[in-house]
């Protein structure tokens, strides 16, 4: 097999996967920036409710307020969250099938 041709295999089986990503990265590099700053609707009737208040402060945070700590430009940083938001997404999406395929190959085998 040339390198082509296992080139030519790798997009021929992956081309969904790669056009799933591109597209979901335009959403986030597009329409995040014009997300609303009014609050979800969690923290909308925890404040309605009156409970807010009483949460706690959380001990860590990875992305503050959809936001990469240490870049100064707002909209920048808000992308860069999205975007890391999608790589873990993808990464877990592919973790999953990659343990069903391996579960269904070994459940196949033993059967067999």
């Amino acid at each position: 097999m040339t390198t082509s041709q296992s080139g030519q295999s790798f997009f021929k089986r992956w081309w969904w996967v790669i056009a799933g990503v591109v597209i979901a990265c335009a959403v986030v590099v597009l329409f995040a920036p014009a997300a609303s700053s009014d609050p979800d609707g969690l923290d909308r009737v925890s404040g309605d409710e009156g409970f807010a208040e009483q949460a706690e402060e959380p001990r860590y945070q990875w992305l503050p307020d959809y936001t990469v700590p240490g870049i100064e430009s707002e909209h920048v940083s808000l992308v860069l969250a999205g975007l890391i938001g999608v790589g873990i997404v993808f990464g877990m999406a592919l973790g999953a099938g990659a343990a069903i395929r391996r579960s269904k190959r070994h459940s196949g085998s033993s059967t067999a």
